[in-house]
């Protein structure tokens, strides 16, 4: 961590200059790091926003800039050094490779579930093995295992990894400070604006009901503010964006059926990049759905929204909502519903024609603890954010509730004839249908996980 250990510097489309030592450039330097600069951060934003192709391989040597800063605020104020050099070390191990399991296209593959694991466990497995594991224990000198621990928690994590853990995944995480103004500032928007300086330099440690915690001082208070703003309005003028939320669950139908066929394995998937997946799932092996979909994502022949439902349709958004959790019962009703409009026209019409878009419920989390070295009249030295600012996570959940919207996407020729007939396309099915699913969240669901 010292600067005379620094060996080469880059320009940073955030940063300005970030300097890397020679461990850091050793772990750029390896197979599996380096898949990282052909995945594109966002996925098919760039179908909105063209310039949207930054990289994970980017976002991750960012967030390893972050996590130095924010070590460095911690430490200059931990009297009781509870984050040694070790525990530090073994952050910024972390920090660098969190997205090292990534799939291609953001987050699309990844919520199908079983067989497909989160990419955290695919990180973990990259980790503790093979070439990422041989430099940081020949390079580094700090423990893979340690390391894995932090990015996907197996193991019952030391009192300071489960301080450097709040920086990696968090209400405040470095992952966030990072993506949210770098997206902001590839797509051309004025959003995901955070005084990430100001909010870092603002992190100490103190004890909160008997445990110690990171916390912020009262300086922080309001950049944390500007931070769940930015991460709402990121979400709802982009990551949901119609165009992109379209792609995307174009492409997770053409990965689920090539899985269902044979045609891929799970395995197989962390290993593609952007180019080299479109490119596997376009071959003559493939299920027809997989090319037919995967053309039309190529030639932007995307599908179109017919039908958007509000959380204000009460019974028909959590019936549909429940599909997330349930991705083969989707993919069901997905089928059925093509059946059914073939019958209602005489036309035929293709089971991948209509799909259901859901975003995945997000997460929207407030704990974070306020610390004043001289506290207002009213207010206490150590008080939960949500008691100084007035603000509580159903606020946060309430938001995203009402600007989650659930689609019913077409071709384009469907468009129409299902947005006038949707009911007696939809409703009949739905209630036979959901009487069967299970109430309780799939055990792939990573609800610990929150880095976009």
């Amino acid at each position: 961590m010292a600067s005379d250990s620094w060996i080469t510097t880059i320009r940073d489309s955030l940063y300005d200059r970030i300097p890397l030592t020679a461990a850091e450039v050793a772990i750029l330097s390896t197979a599996a790091f380096q898949r990282l600069d052909r995945v594109q951060q966002l996925g098919f934003v760039s179908k909105v926003w063209p310039g949207a192709k930054h990289t994970r391989y980017e976002h991750a040597i960012g967030v390893l800039h972050l996590m130095r800063q924010a070590l460095a605020a911690l430490r200059r104020h931990d009297q009781q050094q509870l984050i040694d050099d070790e525990a530090a070390q073994t952050a910024l191990a972390a920090a660098l490779l969190h997205d090292v399991g990534h799939y291609p296209f953001s987050h699309a593959i990844e919520e199908l579930g079983p067989p497909v694991l989160p990419h955290e466990e695919v990180g973990r497995q990259l980790v503790m093995s093979g070439e990422l594991a041989e430099v940081l224990e020949r390079v580094w000198g700090v423990s893979p295992e340690r390391v894995a621990n932090l990015i996907a928690p197996r193991e019952p994590l030391s009192l300071a990894d489960q301080l450097t853990r709040q920086l990696l995944s968090g209400p405040l995480d470095v992952d966030k400070l990072d993506y949210l103004p770098r997206d902001a500032r590839h797509c051309n928007v004025p959003y995901g604006g955070v005084d990430v300086a100001r909010l870092l330099d603002s992190l100490r440690i103190a004890q909160v009901e008997g445990r110690w915690r990171i916390v912020v001082a009262d300086k922080g208070v309001s950049p944390l503010h500007s931070l769940m703003t930015a991460r709402q309005e990121m979400f709802d003028n982009v990551y949901w964006h119609h165009t992109n939320r379209a792609c995307m669950v174009m492409l997770q139908r053409a990965v689920q059926d090539a899985l269902l066929a044979g045609a891929i394995t799970a395995e197989e998937l962390p290993r593609h990049d952007d180019f080299s997946l479109l490119e596997r799932l376009s071959d003559p092996a493939m299920p027809a759905s997989t090319r037919a979909l995967i053309d039309r994502l190529r030639r932007r022949q995307l599908h179109k929204r017919a039908i958007e439902v509000s959380a204000r349709a009460t019974d028909l958004y959590n019936e549909l909502s429940r599909l997330f959790y349930a991705p083969a019962a989707r993919r069901a009703l997905e089928i059925v519903l093509a059946e059914r409009l073939a019958a209602l026209t005489g036309e035929p019409v293709a089971d991948w024609e209509i799909l259901i878009d859901l975003p995945k419920p997000e997460r929207w989390s407030t704990d974070v603890w306020v610390l004043f070295e001289r506290p207002p009249l009213g207010f206490r030295r150590l008080m939960p954010w949500t008691e100084v600012v007035g603000l509580g996570d159903e606020d946060l959940l309430r938001y995203e509730q009402h600007r989650r919207l659930v689609r019913i996407v077409t071709t384009e020729r469907l468009r129409q004839i299902v947005a006038t007939r949707w009911q007696e396309l939809l409703l009949p099915l739905i209630r036979p249908m959901f009487a069967a699913l299970p109430l309780q969240r799939a055990s792939y669901d990573s609800s610990a996980a929150n880095g976009w």
